[in-house]
């Protein structure tokens, strides 16, 4: 029997194969729409094209140009991430709103990553980053209920949607899977536990590899697991924990070993934020050449923002954990040729 995915994805055996995946991915879509407007959200709609594409180290976006009416070029980008504009609209008086947007983000692909994809966020006027752990939680079981499935799985992996998420913060997390205290000399740790470190690594490549090697495997097995409280320095937009000024308002969810969503107690302070958005693009020009614009709009907008919490949650992995499908095209519609 050939491979179904040496074929391209329109030919009518990789169709009869997807079927069934595209028509859960629906059922998901319409479910969690309705939940949301069930809490009592406004459902928006976000410009794709924007003066700067998000401002973190790591993610590239796809760049583009528009013409004046006059011809004058002026750079523009395809969003990483529909966050700038979602604040933008909460500075402007919206209280609690959701967009399933399609967002861009360049040398992504593989089983769990494609250049184009789906991206749910949301945000909450007022509420404590806390909430959007139970919000986390109901949308991982109203996927489950949707597809008709009992689990979340992946890989040999399986996570129960219905069971209480694990809370694990990042420290517990480094001392229970590395041996690692973060907050010690973590360079020395890490070479000791057999973690590669270069000699021109910075605390954050140290602390990425920590993750990645040691940590994420761990995570989401039986039941999805909440990551939290990273150390500020790595979560450029998000407020420190108030209890704990080492660490910020920032979880992940697991399910499988695969990052599901990331969110914030949204840092409001258009000063730091300007300030770190620097730091950040100071490191990409570092590691890859470039840097992006800082988008003045938002910032200006930022300083009117009430307290907020938001979640960004990746819409194609959650249908793929949901349904069980072996790769994001598989529950895509159109995947990039």
């Amino acid at each position: 029997m050939s491979d179904p995915f040496e074929s391209p994805w329109w030919s009518p055996e990789r169709r009869q194969d997807r079927a069934p995946f595209l028509a859960a991915r629906g059922r998901i879509t319409r479910a969690v729409r309705g939940w949301y407007e069930a809490e009592g959200f406004t459902e928006v709609e976000t410009a794709a094209l924007q003066v700067s594409p998000g401002n973190e180290a790591h993610l590239h976006a796809f760049a583009t140009q528009a013409l004046t009416t006059d011809g004058q070029v002026r750079p523009m980008y395809l969003h990483t991430s529909p966050e700038f504009a979602c604040k933008t609209l909460l500075a402007s008086g919206e209280t609690a709103i959701f967009t399933l947007a399609k967002v861009w983000r360049n040398r992504e692909r593989g089983p769990l990553h494609h250049p184009e994809f789906t991206m749910l966020e949301w945000y909450r006027t007022g509420a404590a980053y806390e909430v959007l752990m139970d919000d986390c939680a109901a949308l991982m079981r109203l996927a489950a209920e949707a597809a008709g499935a009992t689990a979340l799985t992946w890989r040999g992996l399986s996570a129960d949607p219905f069971a209480e998420p694990e809370r694990l913060t990042v420290a517990e997390a480094f001392q229970r899977h590395a041996g690692i205290d973060l907050f010690g000399d973590l360079p020395a740790q890490a070479r000791a536990q057999g973690i590669r470190v270069a000699p021109d690594d910075t605390w954050a490549d140290v602390f990425s590899r920590v993750i990645v090697e040691k940590v994420e495997p761990h995570l989401g097995h039986g039941r999805p697991t909440i990551l939290c409280e990273y150390p500020v320095s790595e979560a450029a937009l998000a407020r420190p924990k108030p209890s704990d000024p080492r660490v910020a308002e920032r979880f992940e969810l697991y399910a499988c070993g695969v990052e599901l969503a990331n969110c914030f107690g949204e840092l409001t302070d258009p000063h730091e934020q300007r300030r770190r958005f620097a730091i950040e693009m100071d490191e990409k020009e570092r590691l890859y050449g470039e840097r992006y614009p800082i988008d003045e709009d938002f910032l200006a907008a930022l300083a009117l923002m009430p307290p907020t919490s938001g979640g960004a949650l990746g819409f194609d992995r959650l249908v793929m954990l949901a349904t069980g499908a072996p790769r994001i095209e598989q529950v895509l519609w159109t995947p990039v040729a």
